[in-house]
């Protein structure tokens, strides 16, 4: 009976989707089948927004959008014989026309993503040996120690892995460079790192040349390994203590699987996330794709390598000669070429490993330009959609991944089809201002809405297109440079642990304020027609309206290129770690509160005598991997008394390998802290709350960003203050 019930229901819904796309209906009547459309979706959104009652909201959803594709593609187009009108207006349609292309192909690959694994156990007589690579280029000694030390602390017999330091950074092909500079810069890095290797008890291994970039490194560690799977770490991604455990144990299942992909999860806000702060409570830009898109690409068999955080099939990387290196985006190429022969991959659903993201914008366009221009290699060279040996899924999926990476090209010429009108009279759009109203904006709420059902814990309204604006400027002429040049990108390195001195605009944020400033005059162009031609006045408030939603964005996009300044030398994570503290002769229980590599927030409960700033002191504590040494060395860099106690913050004063595994330890072993995070951060709070959040938001942030301009930057607390002292 409730089977029957759900087919009728489903028949039901699919007689209102061709309903609604087919018939020749007047504007009133379009006004009120989607002002019905947006109510059952938000009625179905607070009945059961999962499963059956989802896909119907959506597929209903999806009808309204293809009604307005309709519209736009039979009655708005202007005539070929304007060429001034047809051109940009054709363009206008054509950036919305692969909007909801990928619309599409998002629903399919997100509307019913696969929930989250259960790792399965590891067989005891069949542990496979495993080599884990950590490849460097430019990272410091201090980065790669944290990453080096928790991957040596992994729960996994010691006698069965192996962690390799591959070094790109002082290779044969450096340390002998004409340039004296870089040959001596190189000859001490492999002397350092060689030293550190053989500290942490891992193995340092460089080449002669830095041939293929990263893939080339990597292969490098092939040539001289043998176990049958491969781990990889960027230099900033400490994996947590059971990374090996949740992981491993999946390719016994599969003697086909060549790929085990696990999140990237950050310590640290993105330029976006700080300069609006929003890194507390709102979700990454990440989550999107490794808490969703990722789970829906994995139903299809077509989760990718993500460069870091993944376990690789030894026999499979041998059947492809290695890891690809065409591209500057090796580890999705390398998964296209395995996928293509017959390989699977599986993706797990839970931060085994934290990293870095960039602290400046123009290192995150840096590392956005790389992605991009790799993913456009991948088009050029693989081309996914004729890929033989993919199926038709996994080619769909595949489209998704490569084909976002063109959104530069709408996102500018959203910005500047208004003003095509407001300062040239052209008519790139012919419909009457209230069609334009009714079919753009029932369209919009609907895309909305769809948005918010498949993304709404994970992305928050206006957000991604924020993300989308802030890139486009710069990504354009990238993907110009990839279509005139495939082979011209190389590949860099995206620079993690930058510091801010001070409070500074972006030294390639200038280019927003000029958009800003043009978009502004448009306003003042919309109040102009308006007064002069009010006869045209509904096409010019429409217009004008759409012309201010970007000046809004624009505005926000202010505050992100206004870089607040960073107060830290290294990152803090909250843990809540029981341990004794020690000071001269004086022993009490305390807490550690938070801690990054450089130190911690103390919280003793207890008494203590004579305390001084600079005093040395150390904590002893029980640590989640099996170290003989318990006690690490600190000194005291301030003080403060608060309810509860006596709160230290300390500097971490390490002096042996053990003292960096403690500390490794400490911030990085437990992989639970990170989901606990992740999940405070995943709130939907709907289309309505989170419109007006960033409409408000962007108006603080328009104020900020221009007070950047006419305002001396205030200098930041003295860098040399260590995050140890964040106490405060």
């Amino acid at each position: 009976m409730k089977k029957a019930a759900l087919v009728l229901l489903w028949a039901l819904a699919a007689a209102a989707v061709m309903l609604i796309i087919t018939l020749p209906i007047n504007l009133q009547a379009h006004l009120i089948i989607g002002i019905l459309v947006v109510a059952t979706m938000i009625i179905l959104k607070m009945m059961k927004p999962e499963g059956n009652f989802r896909l119907i909201a959506l597929a209903l959803g999806t009808a309204i959008v293809l009604r307005y594709v309709y519209w736009r593609t039979t009655s708005t187009l202007p005539p070929l014989n304007e060429p001034a009108n047809f051109i940009p207006g054709f363009m206008l349609y054509c950036g919305e026309m692969y909007s909801v292309f990928m619309l599409f192909v998002s629903l399919f690959v997100v509307s019913s993503p696969l929930p989250k694994r259960v790792a399965p156990p590891i067989d005891p007589e069949n542990i496979p040996f495993v080599d884990i690579f950590v490849p460097t280029y430019n990272e410091d000694a201090e980065l790669l120690t944290m990453t080096l030390a928790a991957a040596k602390a992994m729960d996994y017999p010691t006698d069965k892995f192996k962690v390799w330091l591959l070094d790109d950074g002082g290779s044969d092909q450096k340390c002998n460079s004409p340039d004296v500079a870089t040959a001596v810069a190189a000859q001490e890095r492999r002397a350092e790192l060689t030293a550190l290797a053989e500290e942490l008890g891992v193995t340092y291994l460089t080449r002669a040349r830095n041939e293929h970039a990263k893939a080339g490194n990597l292969n490098n560690g092939l040539n001289h390994s043998h176990g049958s799977i491969v781990v990889v770490f960027d230099a900033d991604h400490s994996p947590a203590r059971s990374f090996l455990q949740e992981t491993i144990g999946y390719f016994a299942q599969d003697p086909k699987l060549f790929l085990v992909q696990t999140p990237h999860f950050f310590i640290n806000p993105d330029p976006l996330e700080r300069n609006l702060q929003t890194f507390e409570f709102m979700p990454s830009e990440n989550e999107m794709f490794y808490g969703l898109i990722q789970r829906g690409l994995d139903k299809w068999d077509a989760s990718f390598f993500c460069g870091s955080a993944a376990l690789l099939r030894r026999e499979a990387l041998e059947q492809t000669n290695g890891f690809s290196g065409i591209s500057i985006t090796e580890d999705c190429e390398t998964a296209l070429e395995l996928h293509s022969s017959g390989w699977h991959s599986l993706y797990v659903d839970k931060p085994l490993i934290a990293g870095l993201q960039p602290d400046t914008f123009a290192s995150f366009i840096g590392q956005r330009t790389r992605w991009a221009q790799g993913m456009m290699q991948i088009l050029r060279f693989r081309f996914p959609p004729g890929k033989r040996g993919l199926n038709l899924w996994q080619r769909l999926c595949y489209m998704s991944s490569t084909l976002f990476w063109l959104f530069p090209l709408p996102r500018l010429m959203f910005l500047i089809a208004p003003l095509f009108y407001l300062f040239f009279s052209l008519e790139i759009f012919t419909a009457s201002g209230a069609e334009f109203m009714a079919y753009t904006f029932s369209y919009m709420i609907v895309n909305l809405l769809m948005q918010n059902y498949l993304y709404g814990r994970f992305r928050w309204p206006w957000v991604s297109e924020l993300y989308e604006f802030i890139q486009s400027v710069y990504l354009f002429p990238a993907l110009l440079s990839v279509v005139a040049n495939p082979r011209k990108p190389t590949f860099n390195v995206t620079a993690k642990g930058e510091s801010l001195a001070e409070d500074r605009i972006s030294e390639i944020g200038k280019p927003f304020y000029i958009i800003f400033a043009v978009l502004l005059v448009g306003v003042a162009a919309t109040v102009w027609r308006i007064i002069e031609q009010p006869y045209k006045a509904d096409v010019t408030i429409v217009v004008g309206a759409w012309n201010i939603l970007n000046l809004i964005m624009a505005g926000c996009s202010l505050g992100v290129v206004s870089e607040r300044s960073t107060r830290r030398l290294s990152h803090r994570v909250d843990v809540q770690r029981r341990c004794s503290f020690h000071f001269g002769e004086q022993t009490i229980p305390a807490m550690v509160e938070n801690v990054s590599i450089g130190g911690a927030r103390v919280r003793a409960v207890g008494h203590l005598q004579n305390v001084v700033k600079g005093a040395a002191a150390s904590i002893t504590f029980e640590p989640l991997s099996s170290l003989e040494v318990k006690t690490l060395p600190m000194v005291i860099r301030n003080t403060f008394n608060e309810e509860g106690g006596l709160i230290l913050g300390c500097q971490f004063m390490p002096t042996t390998p053990q003292h960096r595994q403690l500390i490794a330890d400490l911030v990085f072993a437990n992989a639970d802290q990170w989901t606990k995070i992740q999940e405070a951060r995943r709130t939907n709070v709907g289309v309505l709350r989170g419109t007006w959040w960033f409409l408000t938001t962007s108006i603080y942030q328009t104020g900020r960003g221009l007070s950047y301009l006419f305002r001396r930057p205030k200098p930041a607390q003295s860098p040399a203050l260590s995050a140890a002292t964040a106490g405060k």
